[in-house]
């Protein structure tokens, strides 16, 4: 059963990786693989009712990102629509792409940490779209953000789901995960960063502004009070979540009604037709729904090879066979790019238990960096990813020529300067 599921697994991603060649949808294979890896297991495996309950779980779990990045987008589409990244585009001025490179990552690095890797992608991929015309200009740009992202998200506990996990699970404090990953996460976007420079030359074109959005219908009021509610809104997220105790989609979806009810009120005055183009109906209507079928697709398949065991007894095997922490983590890291990392840091939380490596031992901490900063290897390796390349229809073989490179040298640029600082400094 288990080999006929990681069959299934494995066609599913080869042809969601060629899927220009192929011409079917990234977003109908995931979703296929899904349902097909369950149906295997349901019908193969012992008992129905533990599988439906194991089912039930899992989609408990997945609902909630899949409402979050819902809402994320929705609050995104929103500001948008407002012109509302106008407040940012007219205060970057460069065009010269080595400048406007580094400015986009070190941005996106610290966002990041903010807000989280995901809703990050999100942002900084709008934002893109008015600073650069160039299609290929735009899509080295937002692969270096999925690095930065990650990078950012790593180093901060509400910065990545794995780190927040693991900060939840008691196995790292804020503190000292800030301390102890802050400089291999610099390194991880910094390396890819400096080979990308001497390889960019001249400047970039910046979209042409259309006639009709001169005469923009919203005010300089209506954008600033937009963009900075919406802002606000994602940033208010991990407030939310750390007073309430509730997951990070009901602080989404919280700041969304408020943004709802804004807009309802700013725009009360307009007539209909103007009132439309700038309401919340309207950006739900916008949202990349395909993008989070697939991340549906392909977590609920991922969700058949945790239920089934396949996961932990790998994780086992390489505990087993390698022994050495210094290769197994960056191994799980590694292979992060092709897995979700939150079933591969939760099988690993199963399998290291607190009593051995207590609060803040060098596994967990280590563990964060690599399940962090190992998904930008694939585009589809991490959230971050998988929302920019539904968002801007980034192709995997084209993402693995041009930016899972860079991406590897960064990630091990870090996982050796963490072990590196870890042993002068703290043995």
């Amino acid at each position: 059963m288990n080999t006929l599921i990681i069959s299934i697994f494995i066609i599913g991603y080869i042809v969601i990786a060629f899927e220009h060649p192929f011409k079917i949808n990234k977003s109908a294979t995931a979703l296929l693989t899904g349902v097909l890896c369950w149906t295997v297991y349901i019908l193969m495996g012992n008992d129905s009712h533990i599988i439906n309950e194991q089912l039930t779980e899992h989609i408990g779990e997945l609902s909630g990102i899949l409402f979050f990045l819902m809402g994320a987008m929705t609050v995104v589409e929103l500001i948008d629509s407002h012109d509302g990244f106008d407040v940012i585009t007219s205060r970057i001025k460069t065009t010269d792409k080595k400048k406007l490179l580094w400015t986009i990552c070190i941005i996106s690095f610290f966002l990041s940490a903010i807000l989280d890797n995901l809703t990050t992608a999100i942002v900084m991929v709008s934002l893109l779209r008015k600073l650069i015309d160039n299609k290929e200009d735009r899509l080295l740009f937002i692969g270096m953000v999925v690095i930065a992202a990650n990078a950012g998200g790593a180093w901060s506990p509400i910065g990545d789901v794995t780190t927040t996990m693991l900060w939840i699970g008691g196995q790292i404090t804020p503190p000292n995960i800030i301390l102890k990953l802050f400089i291999p996460s610099v390194i991880c976007l910094i390396v890819p960063l400096i080979i990308l420079s001497f390889k960019l030359k001249g400047n970039v074109s910046r979209p042409e502004i259309k006639e009709n959005q001169s005469s923009n219908p919203t005010t300089s009021f209506e954008r600033n009070v937009v963009f900075f509610l919406g802002i606000g809104a994602l940033v208010f997220v991990p407030v939310f979540k750390t007073i309430t105790h509730l997951p990070p989609f009901m602080g989404v979806l919280f700041g969304l009604g408020i943004l709802w009810i804004v807009t309802e009120i700013i725009h009360s005055a307009k007539d209909d037709e103007e009132k439309d183009s700038l309401s919340v109906l309207h950006a739900l209507q916008k949202i990349d729904m395909p993008s989070i079928l697939f991340f549906l697709g392909i977590l609920i398949a991922i969700a058949s090879l945790q239920s089934t065991g396949v996961l932990s007894s790998l994780a086992t095997s390489m505990h087993d066979s390698i022994e050495n922490l210094n290769i197994i983590v960056p191994l799980i890291g590694l292979l992060s790019a092709i897995v979700d990392n939150v079933p591969l840091v939760a099988a690993s939380m199963g399998m290291y238990d607190l009593a051995t490596y207590p609060t803040d031992s060098y596994i967990w901490e280590f563990l964060a960096y690599c399940a962090g900063t190992g998904g930008s290897i694939l585009i589809i390796g991490s959230a971050a990813g998988v929302a920019a390349m539904g968002m801007e229809k980034i192709d995997f073989i084209w993402y693995l020529k041009k930016i899972a490179w860079l991406a590897l040298i960064g990630y091990f640029a870090g996982a050796f300067a963490y072990m590196g600082i870890e042993h002068f400094f703290h043995h």
